[in-house]
């Protein structure tokens, strides 16, 4: 394992938000990145070094863009495996395709997870009306219908509630195929966040304890209560097996139900994830400094936090209209994505806060 030289040049896949940060913890190590993205208004391309805007199907612009790079990432799991496999060998590629197959897959991701010894919902495959009639019938209700492909931070969601006709969210969802899952009875949501070194090091962050609304996440809390804590190791052994299952390198999360039966493990995400912005302020080393680390060959920093306490709070929507009063808390972090359209559950940015 040799590591890349300050000045090599990161290709990165995606024009997001992630991509963004990554950006910035890779320039402040000396390298150069490459933003490949389909849309022009790219908030990532605006702290790079490079930027080739074109479809993630796009094979020869694919090819010259790898052709540039020294390594490549993603900072968001939709794009197209073939096109990967078509661009292989041209630069190495981290974390591995395949772990961007099964993340691409819910069936393929939870049954990866009950293989190496993880509990799950109980869940059903859905390919039309009778197999969602079916899938009810076997799991009960209330239920989450998901599409198998695409959507996040709630889309491509219809949430099934006893009685409901099953025909209104089969529409809901395109027809498209999904996965019915039942209904989990938890207390808290938590994620683990780990990153895996070339030479296969794992190291933790500390865990956070995760809040959504209406589908998307507000805040991540450290600590975490208690229930979590004394979930954490079952949750981070299943995330340790599952890297090392797919020769992991980079930021791995994967996201937890606290029961009371223990972990519940519900999907992972093969990048960097947002319920690990806290770790920019929050910890020694951030998740997007430690995966610029992995992918290049680099020693791990350390993952410990800088405070007694840490709060993160996305800035969602038109709540980034509040940016002048946020700055008057000294104790503030603020971070604005440069996205110039705010609409309802659009990430904006984000606001760390440390207690010591």
């Amino acid at each position: 394992m040799t590591p890349l030289p300050p000045g090599s040049v990161i290709g990165i896949l995606g024009g997001g938000q992630l991509g963004r940060m990554l950006a910035v913890a890779a320039a402040q190590l000396g390298y150069r990145c490459h933003i490949y993205a389909p849309d022009k208004a790219s908030v990532a391309a605006d702290v790079a070094a490079k930027f080739t805007c074109a479809q993630d199907d796009d094979i020869e612009a694919l090819g010259k863009f790898a052709d540039g790079c020294d390594v490549i990432t993603f900072e968001f799991e939709n794009v197209p495996v073939a096109s990967l496999n078509a661009t292989a060998g041209r630069a190495p590629l981290h974390p591995p395709v395949g772990a961007l197959d099964i993340a691409q897959n819910r069936i393929a991701e939870k049954n990866f997870a009950r293989t190496h010894g993880g509990t799950t919902a109980p869940f059903a495959e859905v390919t039309d009306s009778a197999s969602l009639d079916k899938a009810i019938d076997d799991i009960g209700a209330p239920a989450i219908l998901k599409t198998i492909r695409m959507g996040y931070d709630g889309k491509g969601q219809s949430r099934i509630k006893p009685g409901d006709d099953l025909a209104v969210h089969w529409d809901a969802v395109g027809h498209q195929p999904c996965v019915a899952e039942g209904f989990v009875e938890f207390t808290h949501e938590f994620s683990v966040i780990l990153v895996r070194g070339q030479d296969g090091a794992v190291r933790y962050w500390d865990t956070p304890h995760n809040v959504h609304e209406d589908g998307i996440l507000a805040k991540s809390l450290l600590p975490a209560p208690g229930q979590i804590i004394e979930q954490e190791k079952a949750a981070r052994a299943l995330a340790a097996k599952m890297a090392e299952a797919m020769d992991y390198v980079g930021v791995l999360t994967c996201e937890f139900f606290a029961t009371a039966d223990g972990p519940v493990f519900n999907e992972m995400a093969p990048r960097v994830h947002n319920s690990g912005h806290w770790t920019i302020e929050g910890a020694i080393t951030s998740q997007f400094e430690n995966h610029i680390r992995a992918i290049c060959g680099l020693p791990l920093g350390d993952t410990g936090l800088a405070a007694d306490k840490v709060e993160m709070t996305n800035l969602i929507g038109g709540n980034t209209d509040e940016w002048q009063a946020l700055l008057t808390d000294p104790a503030n972090h603020l971070h604005l994505y440069g996205k110039t359209e705010s609409r309802p559950g659009r990430k904006m940015g984000h606001v760390t806060k440390l207690f010591f």
